[in-house]
């Protein structure tokens, strides 16, 4: 193979003088993604990489397969409401899930609302949605072409007709509904001018929307300090109180509470200014706070709202120190309390007062995939999945006991019993033992290095826990083994785990899948010519340092919708919100960090660099694509092996939400023919 002929990519003499070091920028030019030049530059990228991949022998081969997987249908975990239940599910070559309501226990699902129908091109996505506590009226948001700029709408569940009402910059929205469903409080952006320019993804406030009347003149009744920070509302089933969460960061919550029954707005400060997270939710006259404030794993407190002072907090559950306390669910009688061990689910249920009752059974290795309840029953839903155990939901009755029955399950033609799961210890390089599900075929051991899939992720406190992932049945299929590490950053192992991994300890994340990579062939699974790696957005970040800091590792990465430019990223979208997960480049000490290890700064000329995809969308509101061409470029240039380095940038596509399965396909079918050609697999 010969190096391809790489579009020409112009250099501009661009240096900025940071901190007293000069720091070349040659692909400055890049980060404009409206310029006429870098749209050619791109399309020219776009053309080079479907004319490579399009020539692989096996690309019709897996998408053929991919098709069929693809079929495997979405399933959500039900939410009950006023006697009703409401739940998404996505059958066949659905593009988008499907929410449903269904009345009382045998009555008939009735489609809600079918995103389906609003697009031709399948790019409407439902993002959330909220029902009444009465079940009589929905809000819920859409979106088009994955930008999850969501659009509020409400619709009534009796007739299943839209209200006039619709509020617009609801994305990511918390809603919380009035005890008697004359209206609601809910988190939305500035629309442009109410702000300034540039700051519209910042600037989230608390707002009320009475039902039938005007949005235009909803009053905002919460605004925190900062723009960047995040509010998050809720409300007692009573209707008496009010709660709003602000994340000052990703590991800091502030919590104020307001007596509805009390003239006026008195906010009253129940937790302000500390260095912890705090989960509140008001229930049974009780505010229920799920913290790490004196727990590193979390623990539950309860509060008289009358008397919210911290001296006055009642621990009932305490922090384990061999399990991660993930969610608290309140029922009737009942506490539902959602726990990681070494980041596999374990459901335990607990009487109000924090006694042990017992576990909820759950299948194998897994992953809970929400908990639907309501506070006046002891009925509640869970989902469950793993590695290869498609979507399926559960159903308890806990004033019964602890049993759960199936209630339904996504069907699935594949066998589940040909493959295994286990979880293996990894040593990394400062001695921290890191955790790694494997997953293969029951008949293959390690006499032979096989091909091997990695991923990680190692940020922001999110899990790397076992679900299920149709595309990666195509490679299990095939003998290929998964390989996903619990990387520090993550949320796996608890607060201490998650601050191991982000600012100056960044580093960690990144020599613990290094470890993983290394441990994988020191056990004779793989060889770096068999060896791919895959990782998206903060786990895009980690596919970028991996490639330039061990090139040696790896035959084949996809950097998918990543950040690579870490001493700029601040500056663009709503990256501002991550500068307390990883630092600013503007503040010399974190420089230092940043510098050290930015992926688009790392890379060296005259390096053999393996095979780079590089996946990134045009309408990407959270991560801004410039850092994909930046990168492209760079590698590009750099390179003196004949590996490829390609470039993918989608159109009418975000970050990865909302992605209709017919794009779904598209992307799939590119990344694992890359992966297939770029380790020389026979297919």
């Amino acid at each position: 193979m010969t190096k391809l002929p790489y579009p020409l990519s112009r250099r501009d003499d661009v240096v900025d003088m940071l901190h007293g070091e000069a720091v070349v920028d040659p692909y400055r030019w890049l980060e404009d993604g409206t310029s006429d030049e870098v749209r050619s530059w791109t399309a020219v990228q776009n053309a080079l990489t479907a004319a490579h991949l399009g020539q692989a022998p096996a690309r019709d081969r897996i998408r053929a397969r991919l098709s069929e997987l693809l079929t495997i249908g979405a399933l959500g975990t039900p939410q009950p409401a006023g006697g009703r239940l409401l739940y998404v599910a996505r059958e066949g070559r659905q593009n988008q899930p499907v929410l449903r309501v269904r009345d009382g226990d045998g009555g008939a699902d009735r489609i809600a609302v079918d995103p389906n129908l609003l697009s031709s091109e399948g790019t409407t996505a439902l993002d959330w949605y909220y029902p009444s506590p009465d079940g009589r009226l929905l809000a819920y948001g859409l979106s088009s072409d994955g930008s999850e700029r969501s659009e509020l709408h409400l619709l009534d569940l009796d007739t299943l007709t839209l209200r006039p009402d619709r509020i617009a910059h609801t994305r990511a929205c918390s809603l919380a509904w009035a005890h008697d469903a004359s209206g609601f409080w809910y988190t939305r952006f500035p629309a442009v001018g109410e702000v300034a320019a540039g700051d519209e993804a910042y600037h989230r406030r608390v707002h009320y929307h009475r039902i039938g009347e005007t949005t235009a003149t909803d009053p905002c009744i919460f605004t925190p300090d900062a723009k960047e920070h995040w509010p998050s509302v809720t409300a007692s089933e009573c209707g008496r109180w009010l709660v709003v969460a602000v994340a000052r960061t990703f590991d800091a919550t502030d919590v104020f509470l307001r007596d509805l029954h009390e003239p006026g707005e008195c906010w009253r400060p129940v937790a302000v200014g500390l260095p912890h997270t705090f989960d509140p939710q008001v229930v049974h006259g009780r505010l229920w706070l799920r913290t790490n404030l004196d727990a590193p794993t979390y623990r539950l407190v309860v509060v008289d709202p009358e008397q919210p002072a911290q001296h006055a907090w009642r621990e009932i559950v305490p922090a384990r120190p061999d399990a991660v306390l993930s969610s608290v669910t309140i029922t009737k009688s009942r506490l539902v309390l959602d726990y990681l061990e070494h980041a596999s689910a374990v459901l335990q249920v607990a009487d109000h007062d924090g006694t042990p009752i017992g576990p909820l059974a759950l299948p194998t290795i897994g992953s809970v995939g929400g908990i639907g309840a309501v506070p006046t029953s002891d009925r509640i839903f869970f989902g469950f999945s793993s590695y290869t155990v498609p979507p399926s939901v559960y159903r308890a009755e806990l004033d019964a006991g602890t049993h759960a029955a199936l209630w339904r399950r996504v069907e699935a033609d594949f066998d589940a019993e040909l493959f295994v799961v286990e979880q293996v210890r990894v040593i990394s390089k400062d001695g921290t033992p890191i955790s790694m599900f494997l997953v293969r075929r029951r008949d293959l051991d390690a006499s032979r290095p096989r091909p091997t899939y990695l991923s990680g992720y190692g940020g922001f406190t999110i899990s790397m826990v076992p679900s299920f992932s149709r595309s990666l049945l195509l490679w299990l299929e095939r003998g290929g083994i998964v390989a996903i590490p619990n990387l520090r950053g993550g949320g796996e192992y608890g607060e201490a785990w998650h601050r191991n991994g982000m600012l100056d300890r960044k580093q960690n994340t990144f020599d613990d899948a290094i470890a993983a990579a290394e441990w994988l062939m020191a056990e004779g699974w793989t060889t770096p010519a068999l060896l791919a790696a895959q990782g998206g957005s903060n786990g895009g970040l980690l596919m970028g340092a991996l490639v330039t800091q061990r090139p040696d590792l790896f035959g084949a990465v996809i950097i998918a919708v990543p950040l690579l430019d870490m001493l700029r990223y601040h500056r663009f979208l709503i990256a501002r919100l991550w500068i307390p997960e990883y630092g600013c480049a503007d503040d010399p000490v974190q420089y230092g960090w940043l510098r050290a290890y930015s992926p688009y700064h790392r890379i060296r000329d005259g390096l053999a660099y393996p095979a780079v995809l590089i996946a990134t969308a045009e309408s990407d509101t959270r991560v801004d694509p410039m850092h994909a061409r930046k990168m492209a470029a760079r590698l590009q240039a750099a390179t003196v092996g004949d590996a490829p380095i390609l470039l993918r940038l989608e159109a009418k596509a975000g970050h990865g939400a909302g992605k209709p399965v017919g794009k779904v396909l598209d992307e799939l079918t590119d990344s694992w023919t890359f992966i297939v050609q770029a380790l020389k697999l026979s297919w």
